[in-house]
């Protein structure tokens, strides 16, 4: 169903007291089986929440327990926008279903913002306020009291301009509030069946731009051509850098990086980077390592973001 610029898809209910995601035993050690139980409590008491849903592992979990907790009051939505990867709102689909909670597509305009565009370090702050923005609006219309994110634990130190936008906004989140780390994340969606329990961290096409460097469509899909192409070839824990310049740095473990300098995949690699915008490609010697570009943060600009 589409109405205007929200989707909505009724996933196939899933019995609350019979979920075929449910493991025979339990498997979790005590601490965390406390943890999960403190988490379903917690989303009861809300009565009913939306949860922001990108299909990674943090939001699974979240939407996974919701739905245990609420059922049918609890509900996933997706933002859409030219920063989410081809392929990803499917899987989130897909995801959705096997959970069996609602799922709601919400168009987003992150990227008309100029402040969003200029790319500075507190881009996701913009992304986050217009998301959450909209689903707020969303949720006061369809008298859904609470809306949820997937931070946790593991966040808190981290550069993540996001979550002032939410805090602003009156989101909340459970697995921070219930003290769950990544791991203990990652357990909780192993046990419960759930698919991407040790998918690695997918954020948005935006957070591959450098610093300074404006965000376009354009740039987007440089950097999703790269990156599919890559995977193609059977890389999966990668990453391709937007330099100035139209500069690309390709990531990948360092295990793997004699591989992309075989003379065959190399002739490739090079003729469908250039064929989509690059002029110039080049390999990080040091791997990948996820949120490479917060090296480039200035000092100054965490403390702005740190005072908001």
């Amino acid at each position: 169903m589409n109405k205007g610029n929200v989707q909505v898809s009724h996933a196939c209910s899933v019995d609350r007291g019979s979920s075929v995601l449910e493991p025979a035993h339990e498997d979790l050690p005590a601490e965390l089986i406390e943890k999960r139980e403190r988490l379903l409590q917690l989303l009861r008491s809300f009565g009913s929440c939306a949860v922001a849903f990108s299909g990674g592992l943090d939001s699974a979990v979240l939407a996974k327990a919701a739905h245990a907790a609420l059922g049918e009051r609890s509900v996933a939505v997706t933002g859409v926008s030219a920063s989410l990867a081809a392929g990803e709102l499917e899987e989130c689909r897909q995801l959705a279903a096997r959970i069996g909670i609602r799922h709601v597509i919400l168009e987003t305009e992150e990227l008309k913002d100029p402040r969003y565009q200029q790319n500075l370090a507190d881009r996701c702050y913009f992304c986050k306020t217009e998301l959450f923005t909209k689903m707020g609006d969303w949720a006061r219309k369809l008298g859904v009291a609470v809306v949820v994110d997937g931070s946790n634990r593991d966040d808190r130190g981290d550069h993540r301009p996001g979550m002032t936008a939410a805090r602003e906004r009156g989101v909340r989140s459970p697995l921070s509030e219930c003290d769950l780390s990544k791991d203990e994340i990652r357990l909780l969606a192993k046990h419960w069946g759930l698919p991407i329990w040790d998918k690695p961290a997918s954020p948005c096409l935006s957070s591959r731009i450098a610093y300074g460097e404006q965000v376009t469509p354009e740039r987007l899909a440089m950097v999703e051509r790269a990156e599919r192409f890559l995977r193609t070839q059977g890389f999966h824990l990668l990453r391709v850098r937007y330099h100035k310049g139209d500069l690309a740095r390709i990531e990948v473990p360092v295990d793997q990086l004699a591989r992309l300098l075989e003379p065959t995949l190399r002739d490739a690699l090079l003729k469908e980077l250039t064929e989509a915008g690059f002029k110039f490609v080049t390999l990080d010697l040091m791997g990948f390592r996820s949120g490479s570009l917060n090296q480039l943060v200035p000092a100054e600009s965490l403390q702005i973001l740190e005072k908001r």
